[in-house]
Order: structure tokens, then C-alpha cells, then sequence
């Protein structure tokens, strides 16, 4: 589905439930699912642009980036085709749901485990605003499964119903060494009996709740494992990545409306986003 179908078109991945069914076992869970709501020329589509940046083989820098792991970032200034994932109406109508129709795009990139690539530290994805806990989530993630996902082949792990927690840390979540250390841990002090891996076919789609303990799992096969994650924010919060940054004007003035919206061109009313007084889309049409 691109960003050009109908309004409604996403309504069909809902099948016989409403979308406040599906949003009452959100806000239940933290997390929904939606089996192969992409097909198979889309993914051919995301791995052909993705290609040339995976070719590079750019490893990560630190366990929690994953020192067997490829990260692509800034993709929307990399490829036009991600804007489809990213103004996506099916992770859309979740995200506007939770966080307003005037929200942001906070970071979009592309993870891909190599085989025996460690388990992440359990991390949940809005914690950089520091806010304490239990408190409602200020983010929504959007896991797409571009190969498929498996226990073993390090599926994303999730926690059920560990958005609604106090905790700000559990064992094995992550710690400042996280990012420093150049070593993978020898052992897994996260493991954890309530934890369940998000096995999806390729052109699935979960979305989970900034506040959704999660990580990624270890990969033990013999074949990488690849996802493209938009995460959304706020239109009154920072986003992660400096999108007017990684995505410069020139190539933001092609992508679809929506995109353009998401990355900054838009106003939360009555005037945040403003732009010498005038509405940051007058930027694009110079």
C-alpha cells in the first residue's frame, strides 16, 4: 500500500475488528501485529534501495547499535521509496491515535543482524525524554519485517504489557557502558521467562508503544535479518534525529505531502514550527 491509496484502504488489514478493538489490545499490550501488509514487489523495492548502504557493511559501534549489526540512517533522504513505510496509513492511524494528528517523525532507519549478532539490552524507545514512570508513551515504533523474523534470527523481543510499568531499568536493560564497550557481553543477563520474540513474515507490520520494553534478539542462524523501524513523536517534543538535517530541503521537496509533514514541514497549532514567522513549507516552494 503507498502513501497514494485511499484513506480507508488500510481498513482492510483490519479484518472482521474494528480499530478500537485493535487499539484497546495497544493499549492492553503495548504492541499489535499485522501479518504481510506489504508484498512482495514492495519489499523488492526497499531491498534494492537499501542495497548500495548494506553493501558498505558499516558495522555498529557499540553493543547497543550491535558490533554484527548494519544501521542505516536518514533514510528518507537516502531513497523516496521509504517514504511509503514512513506515512504508511495503517502505522499512521495507530501513531495519529496516540499522538496527534500534528506528530513527527523522531528517527527512521534500517536494522540488519548478521548471524551471531547478541541479544540487545532491554531499552525502551521514548527513555531519552527522562520522564518518570508509569506514564503515558511519547512515541510509537513501527517494526517492518523485511526479511522474515524469527527466534532465531534475532526477532525483535518483547515484554507484554511493560509499557504500563514504573520500572526505569530491569536486569539487563541498558547502561551507559552500552555505548562505549567494544566487547559483546559472553553472557545474557537479560534473558527473561515473560518475554516473547515477535516472529513476523517478511512485509509484516508490529507497532509498539514508546514506553514497550523491548530489544533485539539474537541472531544464531546463518543469515542476516533485516527491519526498517519509523519512530514517530509528539509534534511538542524533540525528535531523535535532526530530520531538517538529515533530510536538506532539496530532497524533502519531492517526497509525498504526508513525509513532508512528518519530517517538520507543518505547524502544531497555533504556531510551533514556524520558520521566520511564515509556515515551514514555504521553505519547499522556493
Amino acid at each position: 500500500m503507498s502513501v497514494a491509496a485511499s484513506a480507508d484502504a488500510w481498513r482492510a488489514q483490519l479484518g472482521e475488528r474494528s480499530f478500537e478493538d485493535w487499539r484497546q489490545d495497544f493499549d492492553r499490550d503495548g504492541y499489535v501485529v499485522f501479518p504481510k501488509v506489504l508484498g512482495e514487489a514492495e519489499l523488492s523495492r526497499l531491498r534494492a534501495a537499501l542495497a548500495p548502504h548494506l553493501g558498505r557493511n558499516i558495522r555498529g559501534r557499540n553493543p547497543f547499535e550491535g558490533l554484527a549489526t548494519n544501521r542505516v540512517y536518514a533514510m528518507l533522504a537516502k531513497s523516496p521509496v521509504f517514504a511509503d513505510l514512513v506515512a504508511h496509513p495503517l502505522a499512521l492511524a495507530f501513531v495519529e491515535a496516540d499522538l496527534g494528528p500534528d506528530c513527527l517523525l523522531s528517527a527512521c532507519l534500517a536494522i540488519n543482524l548478521h548471524p551471531g549478532e547478541a541479544a540487545q539490552p532491554w531499552h525502551y524507545d521514548d527513555s531519552h525524554y527522562a520522564w518518570p514512570r508509569p506514564r503515558p508513551s511519547l512515541g510509537v515504533s513501527a517494526f517492518w519485517a523485511i526479511d522474515e523474523t524469527t527466534a532465531e534470527n534475532g526477532a525483535t523481543e518483547i515484554i507484554p504489557g511493560s509499557h504500563l510499568w514504573g520500572e526505569a531499568a530491569i536486569d539487563g536493560s541498558i547502561a551507559p557502558e552500552h555505548f562505549s564497550s567494544k566487547t559483546p557481553a559472553s553472557a545474557d543477563p537479560g534473558a527473561r521467562a515473560d518475554a516473547i520474540a515477535a516472529a513476523m513474515p517478511a512485509g509484516s507490520l508490529m507497532l509498539a508503544k514508546g514506553t514497550l520494553w523491548h530489544r533485539g534478539g539474537a541472531n544464531r542462524t546463518s543469515r542476516p535479518r533485516l527491519i526498517i523501524t519509523p519512530q514517530y513523536c509528539p509534534g511538542w517534543t524533540r525528535p531523535l534525529e535532526n530530520m531538517s538535517l538529515a533530510v536538506p530541503p532539496a530532497i524533502a521537496r519531492g517526497l509525498p505531502p504526508r513525509a513532508q509533514e512528518l519530517l517538520g514541514y507543518s505547524i502544531r497549532p497555533p504556531f510551533m514550527g514556524y520558520v521566520d514567522g511564515r509556515h515551514p513549507k514555504r521553505l519547499l516552494e522556493r
